[in-house]
């Protein structure tokens, strides 16, 4: 599941699943989905369940008396989001107005999600654009020595 998409925002915060993804959602009957803040960017992170299993896990079990492991458990695990998905409707997905507001995304018509294979980002507009043209975010943590625990996850 890779690739930029242009989705939209419906006024009652939902996206709906693009299509291009749908197959693979039926296929593993991913019914479940957790969206959460990005803790790097002004983004989200939208997991399938069983990835979000499996993220969840890594994090719970990493040491949180180190104050860079527990910012980022607070970031990821704090904010998530668990919804439920119709993977044979329209894979409407809810984004609660924090998560909106925090991805600067909230009143947007159009929004972007990008298939990053085991999970998906989904981003303003505008904020996708700058990364992809080399411009800088505010929130980038570009100082910061991630501790060898975190190094090694992907999420």
């Amino acid at each position: 599941m890779f690739g930029f998409n242009t989705v939209s925002l419906d006024a009652k915060g939902r996206i709906s699943m693009p299509a291009r993804y749908r197959d693979a959602f039926k296929s593993k009957s991913l019914s479940k989905i957790v969206v959460t803040k990005d803790p790097q960017y002004p983004a989200l992170k939208l997991y399938p369940g069983d990835e979000w299993l499996q993220i969840s896990n890594k994090l719970q079990s990493l040491q949180g008396l180190d104050p860079i492991v527990r910012n980022i458990q607070w970031t990821i695990l704090g904010n998530a989001h668990e919804t439920e998905i119709d993977v044979n409707g329209r894979m409407l997905i809810r984004v609660p107005v924090d998560l909106q507001e925090y991805a600067e995304i909230m009143g947007q018509k159009q929004i972007a999600v990008v298939g990053m294979g085991n999970k998906f980002e989904i981003w303003n507009i505008n904020s996708w654009e700058m990364r992809q043209t080399g411009g800088s975010l505010s929130t980038e943590i570009l100082d910061v020595v991630l501790p060898e625990s975190i190094k090694t996850m992907s999420f």
